[in-house]
């Protein structure tokens, strides 16, 4: 299944379904289809820079779009819809990783290309890999989506606290992978 064959529906009237409803189901699937396009491809990369797998990545994306889907009408009228989304596909991506557990999985995995332009420290990328699925999911969301506390504690599910401990044992463990000084400071972003 391609992300296109999400947003694709055909709607007829017939038993229990008006013109008016069609033209208004039209009207949300045009809508959705907007923003399928345009929050896809950032959701497919989060989620494969947390499972290391392209393939993965795709169906987890797609399992988090019809989901939304499913939720259009009232998701459609939050704030943020683009945070939900991502909190639902983290959260897949998360019980994915934990699921599949195995090392060799993992760096099979990491040998695939990430989509869109590739970070220029392959040092850097392997550590991100060593850390817990929490940790590298707010590495992520931080450093690679630009995303501050509030919004990774929100796309997690976890008090903006969490995921700023979450980020904080991640610079130590990747100080430590890396081989660099570890922070003395408590900072937290």
């Amino acid at each position: 299944m391609t992300g296109d064959d999400i947003v694709t529906r055909t709607v007829r009237p017939g038993i229990g379904v008006k013109a008016g409803d069609a033209r208004a189901i039209r009207e949300r699937d045009a809508e959705f289809t907007w923003f399928f396009h345009a929050e896809y491809p950032q959701v497919v990369r989060t989620v494969h820079l947390i499972l290391r797998d392209a393939g993965r990545a795709e169906d987890v994306s797609q399992e988090a779009f019809m989901a939304l889907y499913a939720r259009w009408p009232r998701i459609a009228r939050y704030e943020r819809p683009d945070l939900w989304v991502r909190r639902i596909a983290i959260r897949l991506a998360v019980r994915a990783a934990r699921r599949e557990g195995t090392r060799a999985q993992r760096e099979r995995g990491a040998r695939s290309p990430l989509p869109g332009p590739a970070p220029a420290d392959p040092d850097l990328m392997r550590a991100i890999r060593e850390l817990p699925s929490a940790q590298r999911a707010a590495v992520v969301l931080f450093y690679f989506e630009d995303r501050p506390a509030a919004e990774i504690a929100a796309i997690l599910g976890c008090a903006e606290s969490t995921a700023r401990v979450h980020l904080v044992h991640a610079r130590a463990r990747l100080a430590e992978l890396l081989g660099e000084p570890g922070e003395e400071t408590t900072d937290v972003p």
